[in-house]
């Protein structure tokens, strides 16, 4: 397939635009939500790439658009990034937001939105309960994506995960918070390092599993969830060796969408393992997920052993005795040519003692719904010490 081919526009979840080149559309799109002066959020990291800075210039024509740029977002975002991007967004008068930049970036600019005209603290609309009713929808700007990370899908998603002030990681959430815009263009993902394509990645390949593994009945997000594993089975490897592999980074792109789309079913175990830990000691959330994977995967084999049988057909991994195990060799083997850590041995911060501590906050973590089997704070404090030690036994 030409990478010609590999572009199209669809409302699914959202309306969404992927092709090489489709960033040049941009502008035409702010004046389509009658946006004039919109609050550009995105990291520093961005910022000082050369292709941001055209971006800018375009979203700043003298009688036409008047942006500002917000770019103090950290890796794993707090409750302050979110103030200080409120009060950016207030002091230029913007009038909506382009969120450019991977899951970071992203969450806290849906959630500037979510606060802007709205009240309180942004954990006041964590999702729990009905908290999100308390959001009044007609005050949420319109907010355009620009994702350019392949992993997270945050760019379809109608959450954000933010730290507290306790260091814990929380999911804020509102329906209008899922951008009305999708713009996914392959080129703006090529300057991303290695390590950082592997990371991403793989949190997109977790998003797709653990919402596969899901119980309950959604066969959409089944379909969705099983198509995106194939495109990272396919394209992750890929780009990870060849950074500038277009139809690869395309079809990266369109995986972790899929992985955000497909996980409103739910997720599970890795993410609320993940989360916490993420809190405590900075880990990158793709990095987290990939190390956690195989020994979620070991604790909940008894509910998703049939379903590893169904995955392995689907990914064409030869099956020596039985799906489970095939599928569980290709995740470690994955994880392994990407060069990610196989255990938390080496996570600045951690510590086998922190297990304790942690376990209560993967139990209460709003993940922890989705997962096949429930686990219990003594469940999770054992894969806390598993993963540190390397123990894949069941």
């Amino acid at each position: 397939m030409s990478t010609n081919e590999l572009t199209g526009n669809f409302n699914y979840p959202t309306p969404y635009r992927i092709g090489m080149g489709r960033i040049r559309e941009l502008p035409e799109a702010c004046r389509g939500f009658a946006m004039k002066r919109p609050l550009i959020v995105t990291d520093p990291g961005i910022v000082g790439l050369p292709w941001f800075a055209e971006i800018e210039r375009n979203l700043t024509r003298p009688g036409d658009l008047a942006a500002k740029v917000f770019s103090a977002v950290k890796q794993n975002p707090d409750g302050d990034d979110v103030t200080a991007g409120v009060a950016a967004y207030r002091s230029h008068v913007a009038d909506g937001l382009v969120l450019i930049g991977g899951g970071s970036a992203l969450d806290v600019g849906k959630c500037i939105a979510l606060m802007v005209a709205n009240t309180g603290s942004v954990f006041d609309y964590e999702d729990v309960g009905d908290n999100w009713l308390r959001v009044d929808p007609t005050r949420i700007p319109a907010k355009i994506a620009v994702p350019t990370t392949a992993g997270t899908g945050s760019e379809v998603g109608r959450a954000s995960v933010i730290v507290d002030p306790e260091h814990r990681k929380k999911v804020i959430f509102h329906p209008r918070m899922q951008p009305e815009l999708v713009i996914a263009d392959p080129i703006l993902t090529i300057g991303l390092p290695p390590r950082m394509t592997a990371a991403t990645g793989m949190d997109a390949l977790a998003h797709c599993f653990e919402a596969y593994c899901a119980p309950g009945y959604h066969p959409m997000a089944d379909g969705i969830a099983l198509e995106g594993m194939r495109l990272i089975m396919d394209n992750l490897v890929k780009v990870y060796e060849d950074p500038k592999h277009i139809e690869g980074r395309t079809n990266m792109l369109m995986a972790s969408s899929m992985g955000a789309t497909a996980f409103q079913k739910g997720l599970g175990l890795v993410h609320a393992l993940s989360h916490p830990l993420g809190g405590a000691t900075n880990i990158h959330h793709g990095t987290a997920n990939a190390i956690f994977l195989p020994y979620v995967m070991v604790f909940n084999r008894r509910a998703i052993a049939k379903k590893m049988d169904a995955l392995a057909r689907w990914l064409n991994i030869p099956v020596a005795s039985n799906g489970f195990d095939a599928v569980l060799g290709w995740m470690i083997e994955l994880r392994k040519a990407l060069d990610l850590p196989h255990t938390l041995e080496g996570v600045e911060g951690f510590s086998e003692p922190m297990a304790e501590r942690l376990a209560p906050l993967a139990v209460d973590d709003p993940t922890m719904a989705g997962n096949p089997i429930q686990a219990s704070v003594k469940d999770c404090e054992r894969l806390f010490i598993k993963a540190l030690v390397g123990d894949l036994s069941a």
